[in-house]
């Protein structure tokens, strides 16, 4: 007897997500090439790039052609940076930052509004004030749609956050009060998954990150995102990478308490607030650890020391995820690694010695290809719903206009 198959179908790649995909990795490029390069058909190009060229997300290129020949010239085709945008949102602890990127992933615009302690629904009327401006700002391109990017657990699907440990929110919904408020379409992701997308559509490994990736995010949340062959790993509702909990090797008499009540737990250990109290028992008092890092990059070897040591357990969760997804890249997005020589050695050393599968660490573990990633996380999810589907984008804020 024959079971049913109840396997879901996989469902065939949008055609124009196909191309303008691969206008995105290889523009300026001929149409002539597109086909080769997408495996699609000449007239299925010739269709699809029509219709993108309407809709602003192409433009043609003639400056980029080669010599004129016989024949019809082939005018190369490239993304359209100037009609269209998207708008991200980073809710973060201490503020939120709205962000306006072009089709390319790159910052045109960056706002940080301050907050101190706010409800999930005061985060959204800060969050549409300053979208309706830049809106106004921008009236001269499309805006195609808004992402949001909070870190903890995130349910994409629902557009909530159901739990945001640092801010106390528990089940808030982000994305139908924002999408009301500015009649845009709206989609909502988890930090380190929004990153990791960034990462694979404009870093600076696409290739490796599209094979395989993890990304493990470290600030005030501390969290990891998964990816294989480009399909994204996000769990039962979206609860995917939470590693807050891990546990690492610290010092007990130093150590800061989980709010799970145990000790040694990775959040606890590394999170910036963990950071900051370890500053101020130094007599350093500063509010991120941006500036720390400011000061132990001026010369203070007692705070180079203090992300020395928070590189050092950082690099114990690595090793972890590196043996247990064994990817091509992993992404480290933490503050001292990243602009601290003493702090990236401590982490590769640590990988190296705890790794059982890993030889070349330092080809395998980088910081963060952006020089402003929260500004580029929120419009990153925006952007992948872009690529993936151009035409259902589009569709999509002319029904919600």
């Amino acid at each position: 007897m024959d079971l049913p198959d109840r396997r879901p179908a996989r469902r065939a790649p949008d055609a124009s997500g196909v191309v303008l995909r691969a206008v995105l990795d290889h523009g300026p490029v001929a149409r002539s090439n597109l086909a080769r390069l997408t495996g699609t058909s000449a007239a299925t190009v010739t269709g699809v790039t029509a219709t993108l060229l309407d809709l602003g997300l192409l433009r043609e290129v003639p400056e980029a052609a080669g010599p004129p020949g016989f024949g019809r010239p082939h005018v190369p085709l490239d993304l359209d940076t100037e009609r269209v945008a998207v708008l991200g949102v980073h809710v973060a602890v201490p503020q939120v930052a709205v962000s306006v990127l072009d089709a390319r992933g790159r910052v045109l615009d960056c706002r940080r509004l301050p907050y101190d302690h706010p409800t999930p629904a005061e985060v959204v009327a800060l969050a549409g004030e300053e979208i309706a401006r830049l809106v106004e700002e921008y009236a001269d391109r499309s805006i195609l749609g808004v992402g949001v990017a909070a870190g903890g657990w995130v349910d994409a699907r629902a557009g909530v956050v159901v739990d945001h440990p640092v801010l106390s929110w528990r089940d808030a919904p982000l994305r139908e009060p924002l999408a009301e408020l500015t009649g845009l379409p709206t989609y909502v992701e988890n930090h380190g998954r929004a990153l990791l997308r960034a990462e694979q559509l404009f870093g600076a490994h696409v290739a490796r990150a599209r094979e395989s990736i993890v990304h493990l995010f470290v600030g005030n949340v501390v969290d990891a995102a998964f990816s294989i062959r480009g399909r994204v790993h996000q769990g039962a509702r979206s609860a995917s990478g939470t590693v807050a909990h891990l546990p690492v090797d610290v010092d007990p008499g130093e150590a800061e308490p989980c709010r799970c009540g145990r000790v040694g737990c990775l959040q606890a250990a590394v999170s910036e607030r963990a950071l900051l109290r370890a500053a101020e028992r130094l007599g350093v008092s500063v509010p991120s650890a941006a500036v720390l890092c400011d000061l132990a990059l001026a010369g203070d070897e007692r705070l180079v020391e203090l992300f020395v040591r928070r590189a050092r357990l950082v690099g114990h969760a690595a090793a972890s995820l590196l043996d247990l997804v064994n990817p091509e890249v992993l992404v480290v997005m933490e503050s001292g690694i990243r602009r601290l020589p003493a702090a990236r050695a401590a982490l590769l050393e640590e990988v190296a010695q705890r790794s059982e599968i890993v030889g070349d660490v330092a080809g395998i573990i980088t910081p963060t290809s952006f020089a402003d990633p929260l500004a580029v996380a929120g419009g990153a999810v925006a952007l992948d719903r872009l690529f993936a589907a151009p035409l259902a984008s589009v569709g999509a804020l002319s029904t919600a206009s």
